[in-house]
């Protein structure tokens, strides 16, 4: 892993998963923009589950594949949970309103966002997850650049 990533606290289970989402929330608390970087099966939206519930928001998390883009809470208290793995071309995003979402203040979680990096903004908040074995995983964050 390169020098700048930094390790959460402790390697990831389902049951200690709170724990880290509160952790990343506030390593990540200057950010609106999130991407969410690992393996198809590697938990990103069961992170993403994980801290939706810490925000305090009780919205039913699914994953957007087919979607491409979520919406959970209301008013001030909003999350937007995109999934890109399905886009063909990164224009598609801009079809569906994305670069609004990212400039609305609100919490931007974007799962395969290599697929739109063209259109993130240079400062945001990476959190990578690394399959262990199939119950753990190790999850490292950065800020970017």
């Amino acid at each position: 892993m390169p020098d700048d990533w930094k390790k959460c606290s402790k390697p990831v289970t389902l049951s200690s998963l709170p724990e880290t989402a509160d952790e990343l929330l506030k390593a990540g608390a200057a950010f609106t923009v999130w991407t969410l970087q690992g393996e198809m099966g590697s938990g990103k939206t069961t992170l993403v589950k994980s801290i939706v519930k810490q925000l305090g928001l009780t919205d039913l998390v699914t994953s957007p594949t087919f979607s491409i883009v979520n919406e959970y809470g209301r008013a001030e208290n909003q999350v937007y949970h995109f999934d890109f793995y399905r886009l063909k071309r990164d224009t598609e995003a801009l079809d569906l309103g994305f670069e609004e979402y990212l400039a609305s203040g609100h919490l931007c979680l974007i799962e395969w966002a290599e697929k739109v990096i063209t259109f993130l903004p240079s400062q945001r908040f990476e959190v990578r997850i690394d399959t262990v074995n199939e119950n753990t995983r190790e999850i490292y964050f950065r800020v970017q650049p």
